[in-house]
């Protein structure tokens, strides 16, 4: 019968005290870690010898939890208890008056409280075994922390006089009371023995932290069991970053220079809040006084946040109030019309305890049968159960708040002004009233006040489901492609590339660095949406710009994103603009298609198209092959930070998800260069030959531009250059013959020149605007017979 009592025989390895010499233990686990066994396990063998009467190595041992009751429940005559953990031969005296364990040989073990430090300082001790604090995320949590719900324990139960409902703001507030008291040297005193505090709270352990990657746990139920527990558990996981809704108030009312406030009647739990502008106070605090249900008023030069919690501030008696000639009778009562109300109400809010993803919950009255929504939405993170309170309590405020009175109070009364809620007797309204609205007048005070019902404000516990979470993926590669393109809107910076991303699955965000050597990355870019790319799988032939292309329809399987077709209007005027490539910086061609059919699972037939658009039919190929990158160029490719200095350098990039590190494996490096493609003047047009009778050949031609070319009212495009120049080559095969430099779109070839250029047959002519900033741009060719 020994054997059960073996500890040594049964124990886990994380149950056994470590070796060596060591002044402090902690065991960090789960709950069914096994950390009461081991600790009760632990005390016996420092305090009973190898017989029942003899002494071991601990005379006096301090059994230290939050409260009395949690040592005797759990540390003493728990299931895994001291109590529970001796053999018969050894059976132990409980003192319940003196709060001590008495074993055999005369060894003892003394219970004490951590709401009574004080009682630690005068006796003595071999060891101590002390637990961790923590409180539930549950009603009234404070009132026995060590209380938990769990279906599958015994000992499951819900602190003294709790609702059961899930409140983690009660949670919060343990924490921070008990870190507060312990972080007060009038508290905790410095030993002189030791020169340390009585208690170490640096290095305190609040019950409980899971291993277990959150927000998959509590969420993946088939994989745990007890995730239905989290709701109302001791878990800190994803609640630590929680706010109270007091000291977000002061926050936001401190920056905008607000020092007379009083948040001290405001209570809620705030778990996300974004405020994405700049703005007034006033408009930051509204999402947060809609969510929560609180006023601001202002009385005596003193502003005060307070809940709406139905209780009455003040009875009044009719014999009080005062008759006013604007008002039909002492107390004037109106009752809004029904049928301009909403009878349903929806909230999109931000999802917590998941993937922050927008969700909306939605509350109908049961005598709707409207379709009338009143929809709002917050920058909140929310519950399910949270966004359904909020919205049924939105609903009933509505319903109710169609009944208003006037009345005028005497200046005997002005105490009672606006956030007050008022209880009119049976002859003046019968019911409670929120003042709304106070005028003050010559002798009274005149008031408009709306009728609530107290049931409104009283929390309702609608139950937690398990949000959806997506499953996680390891992050992959995020494929880039850089794109050197000529200006699409002229809102663009001229010399900067772009780049477009792409990724199966695609990780939220991608990041690019750049640095002008292979070290010190620096980011560039974040890029938060990744970019429709597909490949070709028929081949695509050349066809004359600015026209309609009818040829062969072009099929495209798209690789991420996909195709839609537009009307003409929006043809015409931009819509579907892609690049189509081999993948290198340079040489993409821009073309448009109407008509995108699906034929396929992700692909497409694209037909009526325009090709070689904004000056690239210099980069259209005879035959763009099967296998060609097509990139849309729908706004999310985004320009590279390089400035003008660096056009021509090969840069070192490097590109990856967002929430890894630069030298994270699933980074892919890139080195290129860049020549500024939107620098580059588009090819001149219409080029012209005639020749005279004394054989001088006149070229002319009309010029283009790559800024604001668009309007058809103006005799001429602007000029979109610094000056007007071109650069001409005559060319006999690949010799140059002749080249000049002209300022305007003509030029002629003398008779003498030709002689002395030697022209004998055919030739060319090969016209390019030149930039400053960039040379000479696109070549416009003219062959001569």
């Amino acid at each position: 019968m020994a054997l059960p009592y073996l500890f040594e025989f049964w124990a886990l390895e994380h149950q056994v005290p470590p070796e060596g010499d060591w002044t402090n233990w902690i065991v960090m686990g789960g709950r069914g870690a096994g950390k009461t066994r081991a600790g009760a396990e632990w005390v016996r063998a420092q305090i009973e010898g190898d017989r029942p009467m003899q002494a071991g190595r601990c005379r006096r041992m301090a059994l230290v939890g939050e409260t009395v009751d949690q040592v005797r429940e759990v540390m003493i005559f728990g299931e895994s208890g001291i109590m529970a953990c001796s053999p018969p031969d050894r059976r132990l005296d409980w003192q319940a008056s003196r709060k001590r364990l008495v074993w055999p040989n005369g060894a003892t073990a003394q219970v004490f409280s951590a709401h009574d430090p004080e009682g630690l300082r005068g006796p003595q001790f071999d060891g101590a075994w002390a637990d961790e604090y923590g409180c539930a995320a549950v009603d009234k949590g404070t009132n026995q922390p060590n209380k938990f719900l769990d279906a599958k324990s015994s000992e499951s139960s819900l602190p003294r006089h709790s609702t059961g409902r899930r409140d983690e703001l009660i949670q919060l507030q343990y924490l921070r009371a008990m870190a507060g008291y312990w972080t007060d040297p009038a508290n905790n005193p410095v030993s002189e023995e030791y020169d340390g505090p009585m208690l170490d709270w640096d290095h305190s352990c609040a019950w409980a932290w899971d291993a277990r990657p959150y927000p998959f746990f509590p969420n993946n139920r088939a994989l745990w069991g007890d995730g239905e527990n989290y709701a109302r558990g001791h878990w800190l996981n994803g609640r630590v970053s929680g706010r109270t809704l007091a000291s977000v108030v002061d926050e936001v009312t401190a920056r905008a220079g607000l020092v007379h406030t009083d948040t001290g009647g405001l209570h809620g739990y705030l778990r996300g809040y974004l405020v994405d502008q700049v703005e007034e106070a006033r408009g930051a605090l509204q999402p947060l006084m809609l969510r929560y249900g609180f006023d601001a008023i202002e009385r005596d030069g003193l502003l005060q946040f307070r809940m709406r919690d139905g209780r009455a501030d003040a009875v009044l008696d009719p014999d009080w109030l005062v008759r006013d000639a604007e008002l039909d009778g002492v107390i004037e009562q109106t009752r809004g019309s029904e049928v301009e109300q909403a009878g349903r109400v929806r909230l999109r809010f931000i999802e917590a305890d998941a993937d922050f993803a927008v969700i909306a919950e939605e509350a109908i009255l049961p005598d709707d049968s409207t379709h009338a929504v009143a929809t709002s939405e917050m920058p909140l993170a929310m519950t399910r159960a949270e966004g359904r309170e909020t919205v049924e309590r939105w609903l009933s405020e509505a319903r109710v708040s169609t009944d208003t009175v006037r009345l005028a109070l005497p200046l005997s009364r002005l105490g009672t002004g606006a956030g007050d809620v008022i209880a009119l007797p049976e002859e003046g309204g019968q019911g409670l009233y929120r003042i709304d609205r106070v005028e003050q007048m010559a002798q009274t005070q005149r008031a408009e006040a709306v009728r609530i019902e107290p049931e409104t404000y009283r929390p309702v516990d609608f139950g937690d489901e398990p949000a959806q979470v997506r499953a996680f993926t390891a992050p992959g590669p995020v494929t880039p492609l850089f794109l050197d393109l000529p200006l699409m809107t002229g809102e663009e910076v001229p010399h900067a590339p772009h780049i477009a991303v792409t990724a199966d699955p695609w990780p939220g965000a991608a990041a690019l660095y750049a640095s002008d050597v292979d070290a010190d990355y620096a980011l560039n870019r974040l890029l938060n949406q990744p970019t429709p790319v597909g490949l070709t799988e028929t081949p695509l032939i050349a066809a004359c710009p600015a026209r309609i292309d009818k040829g062969e329809g072009l099929l495209v399987r798209m690789v991420g994103g996909e195709l839609q077709s537009v009307g003409d209007a929006a043809f015409l005027s931009g819509a579907n603009l892609c690049a189509i490539g081999d993948g290198t910086p340079d040489g993409w061609e821009l073309f448009q298609f109407r008509d995108a059919d699906l034929v396929g699972e992700e692909t497409y037939l694209l037909n009526h198209r325009l090709r070689g658009q904004l000056g690239t039919e210099g980069a259209m190929r005879k035959v763009w092959p099967a296998g060609s990158i097509i990139v849309r160029l729908d706004g999310s490719p985004v320009q590279i930070d390089m400035p003008e200095a660096r056009r021509g350098l090969a840069r070192h990039y490097r590109i990856g998800p967002a929430d890894r590190p630069v030298d994270d494996p699933s980074y892919q490096g890139a080195v290129a260069a860049f020549d500024g493609i939107g620098l580059r003047p588009y090819a001149p047009v219409h080029l012209r030959h005639g020749m005279d009778a004394g054989g001088d050949r006149h070229f002319g031609w009309i010029r283009r531009t790559r800024i604001g070319g668009d309007r058809w009212d103006t005799p001429e495009v602007p000029l979109g250059e610094e000056r007007e120049a071109y650069v001409l080559r005559v060319m006999q095969g690949p010799q140059v013959l002749r080249e000049v430099t002209v300022g305007a779109p003509e030029w002629t070839y003398t008779a003498a020149a030709q002689a002395q250029d030697g022209i004998t047959g055919p030739f060319t002519v090969q016209v390019a605007q030149v930039s400053a900033l960039y040379g000479a741009g696109a070549v416009a060719t003219l062959g001569i017979g």
